[in-house]
């Protein structure tokens, strides 16, 4: 979508042609049959931060605009930054869920001061909050008994 054109071929997603993108980023698309879905680890250019996520996408993108890639991956580069560095784009999921990733990448558009919080004790903090509600406002012998496990706790 960030790119020039997105292609689709074969149409998996709709009538077989191709569409404009916002035309961002001197890349192009086109979907393939054959879904990517891998986890990834790397480090991002911008300040060398790690990396850790996951890839899910049935696109192929070239262009000279992955001469300059958003990250480092232990399987390639990945990623596009616009050459006036205002727009980036990656298929990498979840780099918002480790700090200093997010840091940086907050840091790059601009946020002075940066401090995000920890994307992982703040789940689990909310996670046992749900919990701990269910457990105060549900009759759990009744709900056991109900779904015959009174036998199984």
């Amino acid at each position: 979508m960030l790119g020039k054109v997105i292609s689709d071929p074969t149409g998996l997603e709709g009538n077989a042609g191709q569409s404009n993108g916002l035309g961002l980023l001197d890349i192009s698309t086109a979907l393939h049959p054959e879904k990517q879905l891998r986890n990834v680890a790397g480090h991002l250019h911008l300040d060398h931060a790690a990396v850790t996520g996951y890839e899910i996408h049935s696109g192929i993108t070239e262009g000279q605009g992955l001469s300059n890639p958003v990250c480092q991956l232990e399987n390639g580069a990945d990623g596009a930054i616009s050459d006036d560095n205002m727009v980036l784009g990656t298929y990498v999921h979840g780099l918002f869920e480790h700090t200093d990733t997010c840091n940086a990448l907050l840091g790059w558009a601009g946020l002075k001061d940066v401090s995000s919080p920890d994307y992982h004790a703040t789940r689990e903090a909310d996670i046992e909050r749900l919990a701990d509600m269910i457990e105060d406002n549900t009759d759990t012998s009744a709900l056991r008994k109900l779904l015959n496990l009174s036998t199984l706790m």
